[in-house]
């Protein structure tokens, strides 16, 4: 007689499929958190970038004045005033703080995350494994990693940019709530970093009819047209009253003269058109140094292109082309194309089951190494360029993580999920290392919170150099800072014995012979708070 007997449950083994029960996507945004943590416990806002943007925030608070974004009391027009937004709607609830800015671009980075990992579902709607192999794979890639928890607009942008695609997958499929959202991604874009969201944007429509055969043009294009005009009328909901309010060199500079200053510079040729393919393996590490994506990218391409993966060559190729052609190049642009990056990855690699990590683990092992003859002393020429020399256990823990990750690789755990983990680990103790040994060269709240003292007694102080604001925040300072150089500083000093100014010095070895309010060292070099007396000596060695 035959008995049937219920199947007993398999158990799940998630470190073969990571994406079982959106696994993939929780842990990355797990390691995210982790990479957040380490950040906000070891880094401070570093100068010059992240506390400018910070200090434009704080002065809009200042002054209760949210149209235009100021820097050291005059205009600021340099940026669009989305993220100092952000800023504000934290300070409205917690108080003004220090931490809340810091958490804006890592919810960012889990909002682009969970967009990434949705906008798998919908490219390849058959294999829903694909969107947590992207989700870690995005969260792993090392510039992603790193702008992920900077106080930077890149990752933000990213973000509008995944809502701009999700758009545009809704418009192809006959939804016209897709053109709306597109327009909204466009104006919010814009309002994050200005008309390069267009860039970012506008190619991926324009391929429309070979990712997506079959569209009716005309539709197509006037409805992307349609999209363009709401993300115009978006951004000029702001611009005009903005221009209004910030007087007529601030309107020309956000209408008009930014624009086309930053045309004339990104044409200038300073930097050669093949600049970003040499940082690619660095940029996009563990991944793009890795043997089995390559194989895998291969073998999908004899297996011929779906409509998913044209669409992230749509995405990602023209704009690259077009970056590299921009001569004005900085490593962060191309961020909002990590998310096409980690599409593609991942589906590449569901045609293939290797797992081996042999070659990523032997970088990170031998970076780890240098790590650890860092921080013995052995590299001679590290001790004049470090503030200390840096702990030996992250070096030591980074080479027993490799080799994990090496054995792992070989016992067939998934390729995404362990060079996630290899590749978020490296950013974290490299970060913890770097902390150590050059902390103290950016670490300026001291010198931010003594210039608030020097004020609040009532005494004027210049800065003896160009001023990025980068004390406003952190000393809380309300009066913003006299911007001098050269001859004027000297007349300056002269009408203003009772001042006080902050100078730079190219190096900190007689930094003890400075009678001084405050003296520590700044990029490489030294700052040092001094009175109007004790300037004018230095000025002569200075300039």
């Amino acid at each position: 007689m035959l008995r049937w007997t219920k199947p007993s449950p398999q158990p799940l083994n998630l470190m073969r499929n990571p994406d079982s029960s959106k696994c993939g996507l929780l842990l990355s945004l797990l390691l995210l958190a982790t990479l957040t943590a380490v950040t906000l416990l070891t880094r401070p806002l570093a100068p010059i970038d992240e506390t400018r943007y910070v200090s434009a925030a704080w002065e809009m608070w200042l002054r209760g004045d949210f149209l235009v974004p100021f820097k050291n009391g005059e205009p600021y027009s340099h940026k669009p005033p989305f993220m100092f937004w952000m800023f504000h709607a934290g300070w409205a609830l917690f108080g003004v703080n220090d931490w809340w800015p810091r958490l804006v671009l890592p919810l960012f980075s889990a909002g682009a995350l969970l967009l990434t990992y949705m906008l798998a579902r919908r490219l390849w709607p058959q294999q829903a494994g694909l969107g947590g192999q992207a989700a870690l794979v995005l969260v792993s890639a090392q510039l992603w990693a790193f702008f992920s928890t900077s106080v930077m607009f890149d990752v933000m942008l990213a973000f509008w940019v995944l809502v701009g695609m999700h758009g545009v997958l809704a418009a192809a499929a006959g939804k016209r709530h897709g053109f709306v959202l597109l327009g909204i991604a466009i104006g919010l874009g814009v309002l994050t970093k200005g008309p390069v969201i267009l860039l970012n944007l506008l190619p991926i429509t324009v391929l429309a009819p070979w990712w997506n055969p079959g569209l009716r043009w005309g539709r197509w294009f006037g409805g992307v047209l349609l999209a363009v005009l709401l993300g115009a009328a978006i951004a000029l909901a702001w611009a005009i009253p903005a221009g209004m309010a910030g007087g007529e060199a601030y309107r020309n500079a956000i209408f008009w003269g930014q624009t086309a200053d930053r045309m004339v510079e990104s044409f200038a040729h300073r930097r050669p058109f093949w600049w970003y393919l040499p940082l690619l393996p660095l940029l996009l590490f563990p991944w793009f140094v890795w043997p089995g994506l390559w194989k895998a990218l291969a073998h999908h391409r004899r297996l011929g292109l779906d409509r998913g993966t044209r669409f992230c060559l749509a995405w990602m190729l023209p704009v690259f082309i077009a970056f590299s052609f921009i001569s004005g190049k900085q490593p962060h642009y191309p961020v909002p194309l990590f998310p096409a990056f980690a599409l593609l990855t991942a589906r590449v690699l569901a045609d293939r089951s290797s797992s081996r990590v042999g070659l990523p683990a032997l970088l990170v092992m031998a970076l780890g190494g240098a790590l650890i003859l860092a921080a013995s002393g052995q590299i001679a020429a590290l001790r004049d360029q470090v503030a200390a020399l840096p702990p030996a256990w992250p070096g030591v823990l980074l080479v027993l993580l490799a080799l994990a990750a090496w054995v792992a690789g070989r016992r067939d755990v998934s390729p995404a999920l362990n060079l996630a983990l290899l590749g978020v680990a490296m950013v974290a103790l490299v970060q913890l290392t770097v902390t150590r040994s050059i902390g103290p060269f950016y670490d300026i709240k001291p010198m931010a919170q003594a210039i608030k003292q020097v004020q609040d007694e009532g005494l004027p102080v210049a800065n003896a150099a160009r001023y990025h604001a980068q004390y406003q925040f952190l000393g809380r300072l309300e009066v913003p800072l006299v911007e001098l150089q050269g001859v004027g500083l000297t007349r300056w000093l002269a009408a203003h014995p009772e001042a006080y100014v902050v100078i730079y010095l190219k190096d900190g070895q007689n930094l003890d012979a400075i009678p001084a309010r405050h003296k520590q060292a700044y990029r490489g070099g030294a700052v040092v708070l001094v009175n109007a007396q004790v300037a004018a000596r230095l000025l002569p060695d200075v300039e």
